[in-house]
């Protein structure tokens, strides 16, 4: 006669091939949600809304031809809303989210969240876009050199306009006060990067901060200059703009944006989405796509991304130990 023991180990074993078939299966369920956390037509949605097709193919191909997402924009508090929908999203691999550095980072170091920045399941990072400061075609400041020497002659005067508080347009700006000893440029922030170029064309703004994706069409028409760009090496859509580094100023910053999962992915479902965004983020369509929209790539997967956010983490805290940007 069999033991209740025996019929309960005997029930395990006959229900594990049905677990394994329905991991196998994933993602066939149902379509994978990819939250947004800002506004459609932005830098992060239109990012997503141009990888999540390709990603989807390349797990399709690699056996799960049921993939699919479906993009939800949630908009709300500079990104914190969506961050927090993400980070407490269930980790069956039906829930990811789109991310932007240092914003994510730093909206904890300056109030109580519903997330912890390194505690996301990192799967990769796909822009890197510098920011950079633009002036009016008109301003007499012609480089960086000159914008510091005319903070310094008139403190207190020069404005600036930015994203909003704590954006990496606002933290860029902290880390080049800091930098330059200077004394702090009057703050002007934005909801949004389109308010910021319309105040800085209508001549409110002595100076924007944004990212070097931004003002490509208006520099093209001749209505923006950039200063420079706080990026490593010249970006090829624009060799004329000097880094920040060949002004005197060892600064290099931007928005880093990639997708993320909930805390607690597993990692065959962990494995399989960084494949197949490292394989889209190789696609040639996929680039020849990035090329035509000048996205600035840099394609980081997995352990490696987190590496990165946790340096960026590590250097916010040490700024706003100097200079907080709580306003």
């Amino acid at each position: 006669m069999l033991t209740r023991r025996a019929l309960a180990v005997g029930a395990a074993l006959l229900a594990t091939p049905r677990l394994l078939r329905a991991q196998t299966a994933w993602p066939t369920e149902r379509p994978i949600e990819a939250i947004v956390p800002f506004p459609p037509g932005g830098g992060v949605d239109v990012m997503t809304r141009l990888l999540l097709p390709v990603v989807a193919q390349h797990l399709a191909a690699n056996g799960a031809p049921g993939a699919r997402f479906v993009v939800t924009n949630r908009a709300g508090a500079g990104g914190q809303l969506g961050y927090e929908a993400i980070f407490n999203a269930a980790p069956d691999g039906y829930t990811l989210g789109a991310v932007t550095a240092p914003v994510l980072q730093a909206i904890p170091i300056e109030r109580p969240t519903r997330y912890r920045a390194l505690d996301f399941t990192f799967l990769a990072n796909v822009v890197d876009d510098p920011n950079c400061f633009f002036v009016r075609a008109d301003s007499p400041i012609r480089n960086l050199g000159e914008l510091a020497a005319a903070a310094r002659a008139q403190p207190g005067k020069l404005n600036y306009g930015t994203t909003g508080v704590g954006s990496d347009d606002h933290i860029l700006m902290l880390h080049f006060e800091a930098l330059a000893k200077l004394p702090p440029l009057v703050h002007v922030p934005f909801a949004g990067g389109a308010p910021v170029m319309q105040a800085l064309l209508g001549g409110h703004l002595e100076l924007a901060v944004g990212n070097m994706s931004d003002g490509l069409s208006l520099v093209r028409e001749g209505r923006i200059r950039y200063l420079g760009g706080a990026m490593a090496q010249r970006w090829s859509a624009l060799p004329e703009v000097p880094t920040f580094r060949e002004q005197g100023f060892d600064l290099v910053a931007g928005a880093s944006r990639g997708i993320v999962g909930p805390p607690g992915l597993s990692d065959p479902i962990r494995l399989r989405l960084e494949a197949a965004f490292a394989a889209a983020l190789a696609d040639p369509a996929f680039l020849k796509e990035a090329e035509r929209l000048s996205l600035p790539l840099r394609p980081v997967i997995g352990a490696a991304y987190r590496d990165m956010i946790a340096k960026m983490d590590a250097d916010l805290r040490s700024l706003w130990r100097q200079r907080p940007w709580k306003e």
